[in-house]
């Protein structure tokens, strides 16, 4: 019984928490963190013990792999130089520089322990620090490297950490160490690999969609337990499967699973990840109370734990910025990826909360080391100095250097043009498989119902609902009405008793599989910067500048020179039509065609984009 009000009550503190801070817009893991750290004083809270096997087996895992799945593979390789000096050679760096400063700070602690308690620190969290970047709206490529570095670097941090262990225990050379980093490495990779190999071939063969999602929930386990079996990172075999079966998974048959799976996993991440956080709160009480009757004395431990927080905010920003620019002072380096601005690096360095695995990981330490309560008070001084003062500031911080996140115009533009094409693509292969014999009105019907809705992704970009509501909009809300009406109408005969359960359930199903799809229509078509309502951009037709608008040719050479000179990345690119002036969009970290407005004040703009021709008003916010 204690057990369930305990789960109860978690889930309940978690879901209130995570409303209070989206309705607050205050970061929701900082909440509950704060949330724990209460509830850890309260005298009716029982202490809850937060075990490695807990986290390491429990949470972790399907943490992990829940991210690995909604992120791309493709994105993940393009960014590998940098997630690979970030997730190995940033957390190596970090376990020796933090090592050496916790024994000049405590020299009774011996420099193996404090090589330990230098890989529990130093990888970032996983969740902390993609969470609050997605909220903060950074550009696209520093959320992949933080994500991307978040999966990986566990598993270095935990190999650092067996080697520490090793060594406390007795002297290990450093060919054993080389050898453990190979195969933690090679065997997390192998058992990866082929534990996604094995569970895409039998979700491929499983029409059944209960059974092809609880194959979907095993999964973490089923690449965790073996890769661990053989001494293994289990970490890095977890990340592997997810990457790939997230790859997999929109080829793969049987749509129903893959809903069923998204929708599953959404609400794992959810509860794992933000319990996650509570539960770091919930510790504080005891580890505080572990640690008064130390012989180091009360003032030399808090003070050195600060200095511990120190040192691991002030190695992340010495690291980051020369691997950021070292590497491009190989030619061949440049060209393919130009130096970023400073700000990049910056914001990175900053977004290096740490969170449970930390934690968790220094409750590994075996228990006769000497001053053990130190070094797990040092951990949890790391896991709320780090989440409270670079996740509080990081916001500030990023409207500071005034870095662009995903542009949303931009972004339903490019799922337009997305959607162009693949509606395109379908009506082809609807014509190379029509016969003389199909009906002409269900040929048009599929026709109809395709390109209508390549036209509501376009429609994303018309005018704000206040003024009219568009066709495809008008359609979903007249249709959730005849739906409403309709499941009334069925809630009304089953009272009757006329029909059998099943037959009202499949009825009730098809509805509700409707309606939801629906809902996700109105929620794309209402999206926008500002909120519900406001609408995406305004269509063109009724601006002056639009309307006399020259059409130059575009140049053959076209490029951002300021992005050149100032070494940012393009992402797309936009021509002024009044000077000729070629710049980089919203979405590129220079927002030069931007500037260029606010400069000249040459209203219209034109995407020069291969297969694009559309153009923009930036003084009336229409798109022509």
């Amino acid at each position: 019984m204690d057990v369930a009000l305990g789960v109860l009550a978690l889930v309940a503190v978690v879901c209130a928490g995570s409303a209070l801070g989206r309705k607050l817009n205050v970061p929701v893991p900082l909440l509950l963190v704060l949330a724990g750290v209460g509830c850890s004083f309260l005298p009716f809270v029982p202490r809850i013990e937060l075990t490695p096997e807990l986290v390491l087996i429990g949470l972790l895992p399907p943490l992990l792999y829940a991210a690995a799945l909604r992120t791309s593979l493709f994105d993940f390789g393009s960014n590998r130089r940098a997630i690979g000096l970030l997730s190995v050679g940033y957390v190596i760096f970090g376990t020796v520089a933090v090592g050496f400063v916790v024994s000049w700070l405590f020299p009774e602690i011996p420099l193996a322990a404090a090589m330990a308690l230098g890989a529990v620190v130093a990888p970032p969290d996983a969740v902390a620090a993609t969470a609050i970047a997605r909220k903060v709206g950074m550009p696209r490529r520093i959320v992949n490297i933080l994500e991307g570095e978040s999966l990986v670097n566990d598993a270095t941090a935990l190999v650092c950490l067996r080697a520490a262990i090793a060594a406390i225990s007795g002297a290990v050379s450093a060919t054993e160490i080389a050898a453990g980093f190979l195969l933690a490495a090679g065997g997390g990779l192998a058992v990866g690999i082929a534990a996604a190999y094995v569970l895409t071939e039998l979700r491929q063969r499983i029409r059944n969609v209960a059974i092809n999602t609880s194959i979907s929930l095993i999964a973490p386990l089923v690449a965790y337990l073996p890769a661990e079996a053989i001494h293994a990172s289990g970490v890095l075999a977890v990340v592997v499967t997810g990457l790939v079966m997230g790859t997999k998974a929109p080829s793969m048959p049987n749509g129903a699973a893959r809903l069923s799976q998204r929708s599953n996993w959404n609400t794992v991440q959810f509860l794992l990840e933000n319990a996650v956080f509570l539960l770091i709160g919930l510790q504080v009480r005891t580890i505080i109370e572990g640690v008064r009757d130390d012989s180091l004395g009360a003032d030399r431990i808090w003070l050195g734990c600060a200095g511990v927080l120190l040192a691991v905010l002030l190695l992340r920003p010495v690291w980051v910025f020369p691997a950021t620019y070292l590497p491009r002072l190989i030619p061949a380096v440049r060209r393919n990826d130009p130096a970023p601005s400073w700000q990049f690096p910056a914001i990175v360095s900053w977004a290096g909360m740490r969170g449970v695995v930390t934690l968790a990981a220094v409750l590994v330490l075996p228990a006769e080391i000497e001053h053990r309560s130190v070094l797990i008070l040092a951990a949890l001084v790391v896991v709320a100095g780090t989440l409270a003062l670079q996740g509080f500031t990081l916001p500030a911080l990023v409207r500071l250097l005034r870095v662009q996140g995903p542009d949303p115009r931009e972004d339903a533009l490019n799922q337009a043009s997305l959607m162009q094409l693949a509606t395109a693509a379908g009506v082809r292969r609807l014509h190379e498989l029509r016969t003389d014999s199909d009906p002409p009105e269900v040929v048009a019907m599929l026709k109809r119902r395709t390109q209508e809705r390549g036209l509501a992704a376009w429609e994303r970009l018309g005018r704000p609902s206040a003024e009219a509501a568009t066709p495809s909009q008008r359609y979903a809300q007249l249709r959730l009405a005849m739906l409403e009406a309709e499941r009334a109408k069925v809630l009304e005969l089953r009272r009757g008793g006329e029909y059998a359960h099943e037959v009202l359930s499949e009825v009730l199903d098809r509805l509700d599989v409707e309606e939801s799809m629906l809902d996700a229509s109105l929620d794309e078509l209402d999206m926008s910067p500002g909120g519900r309502g406001e609408g995406l951009a305004r269509p063109g037709g009724v601006c002056e500048h639009l309307g006399s608008a020259p059409d130059p040719a575009v140049p053959s050479d076209a490029a951002c020179r300021q992005c050149l000179r100032e070494g940012t990345t393009t992402v797309h690119l936009r021509m002024c039509v009044a000077c000729g002036n070629v710049a980089c969009c919203d979405s590129s970290p220079g927002t030069h065609a931007l500037r260029h407005f606010q400069a000249s004040g040459h209203p219209v703009m034109r995407s020069i984009e291969p297969g694009e021709d559309w153009r923009w008003c930036y003084a009336d916010e229409l798109l022509g």
